[in-house]
């Protein structure tokens, strides 16, 4: 019983923590691009002009 003393402030702050860094994420734009990461996999480049 002692443990739930320290283990549910620990929890709540990880918990809280995690909310955090997701609404920082939202926050700067980490969401915005979701197809142009699935586009550059299948780019090789070919297109731009050799030396």
């Amino acid at each position: 019983m002692n443990t739930l003393i320290f283990l549910i402030p620990i929890a709540l702050f990880l918990g809280a923590l995690g909310l955090g860094a997701f609404l920082w994420s939202l926050k700067s734009g980490q969401y915005d691009d979701v197809d142009g990461a699935a586009w550059r996999v299948l780019d090789d480049g070919d297109d731009k002009p050799g030396k």
